[in-house]
């Protein structure tokens, strides 16, 4: 007999690519298939996200899940042993329905989703079914685009710069393999133009480089000259996504500060900044832009620059109730899917859904203190979504999604 159920669930203590501690759960299913998940962890993160536990303490800086790992081997392993993880809308409310809290702070998100994500795997495993497949089918149209952060700043780098994030976005790209390489060749590119001009070209978190440049602008100017030196036209053939991360910005009595460079701004000035950044250069998009709260100002950027994608990442916090708010306030044009901000793969799958039907785009996301874990990359094909964002094209844990996604392409292909 075919038996799917759930035989034995153990967690340990692994270390992200920041070097700061997480949590990998493996599940051992009583036919032989196992799934083994590991959970990111953000620098900059909303207020709103599931409750990430942390030990506190002088252990690891306070840093440590031994806790979650002990729910994990303990209340949640007794709950979910003998039971069948090929339901994953039920295992995931079993799993919410036992924790009791709206963020899950009491087991730990990262506990939760450890378990989530490791049930799907040993799912997928014991159906014989690539999981993008167990989790979502086949592809329905064409597969996600990249989103490649290839220069550093605000929380992910040690510089003088406030942006948090600037990426490229192959537009004219007709595959995953082609929009990795251009990503590559442009981020070589940079590489070599950065040290000509004496800039460091050592990397943030995510991979991108870091150098301390003029001002934040300066920055779109270096990627422009460096997609022109890869042999390619900015605008034409590479465009450039940012994500200021302003929620970092806000001075606590209604405007904004940057951090690094001290200048204050209004909303106004974000919005007047921001449209006119993208009247000079080739934006594709602006993940959050303003702060967490205000969705009001999300929707006026987004009516300023309709040419532009308005992405909502701290403003939803991959969170059904808050993408309806969005929603209905016409505040974005996608959101940024982050499973450990929802904390259970369901809570996430409902989000992304929830923003499908209103028309909006969905961006599946890494962390900057990711794992070696190459999930993301099957959530977002499982997805239909139209961007997969996993940092620069360099670092083991943020080249292991671009190199599952060219997997499945190939896969798909033949």
């Amino acid at each position: 007999m075919f038996i799917t159920e759930i035989a034995k669930i153990s967690a340990r203590e692994i270390y992200d690519s920041r070097g700061n501690p997480t949590i990998e759960t493996t599940v051992q299913l009583r036919c032989g298939a196992r799934g083994v998940a590991s959970v990111p962890s953000g620098a900059s993160t909303g207020a709103h996200e599931a409750w990430e536990l942390r030990d506190g303490g002088d252990r690891l800086m306070g840093r440590g899940v031994l806790q979650a790992v002990s729910h994990v081997e303990g209340e949640i392993a007794q709950t979910l042993i003998g039971k069948s993880p090929l339901n994953q809308r039920r295992l995931d409310e079993t799993l919410c329905q036992m924790d009791g809290t709206e963020n899950l702070s009491r087991l730990g998100a990262n506990a939760i989703l450890s378990v989530s994500m490791a049930c799907a795997r040993a799912a997928a495993a014991a159906l014989h079914l690539p999981l993008y497949r167990y989790l979502g089918g086949l592809p329905a149209g064409k597969l996600p685009g990249v989103m490649m952060n290839v220069l550093n700043g605000g929380l992910h780098a040690a510089n003088n710069v406030d942006i948090q994030e600037f990426m490229l976005t192959p537009v004219s790209a007709g595959s995953v393999q082609q929009a990795v390489r251009m990503g590559v060749e442009v981020y070589h590119a940079l590489k070599s133009l950065l040290h000509e001009k004496g800039l460091s070209i050592s990397v943030g978190d995510e991979g991108g480089f870091a150098p301390d440049i003029p001002g934040d602008e300066d920055a779109l100017v270096l990627l422009e000259e460096a997609v022109r030196r890869a042999g390619m036209v900015p605008g034409q053939d590479v465009c450039f996504s940012l994500d200021p991360a302003a929620s970092g910005w806000q001075d606590g009595v209604g405007g904004y500060q940057l951090p690094k460079r001290g200048r204050r701004m209004s909303r106004e000035e974000i919005v007047e900044f921001f449209t006119e950044l993208a009247g000079r250069h080739p934006l594709f998009s602006l993940e959050d832009p303003l702060g967490e709260e205000d969705f009001q100002g999300f929707a006026r950027l987004k009516q300023a620059l309709p040419g532009c994608l308005i992405v909502g990442d701290d403003l939803f916090v991959t969170n059904q109730a808050r993408v309806q708010t969005g929603v209905a306030a016409a505040s974005a044009g996608a959101l940024l899917v982050k499973p450990n901000q929802a904390g259970t793969l369901t809570r996430a799958m409902d989000a992304a859904r929830e923003a499908r039907q209103a028309g909006m785009a969905l961006i599946v996301s890494h962390r900057s203190g990711e794992t070696d874990s190459d999930f993301i990359a099957d959530l977002a094909v499982a997805m239909g979504a139209d961007f997969l964002k996993a940092g620069a094209p360099a670092r083991g844990e943020r080249v292991a999604k671009y190199n599952r996604l060219m997997a499945i392409e190939s896969e798909l292909h033949s």
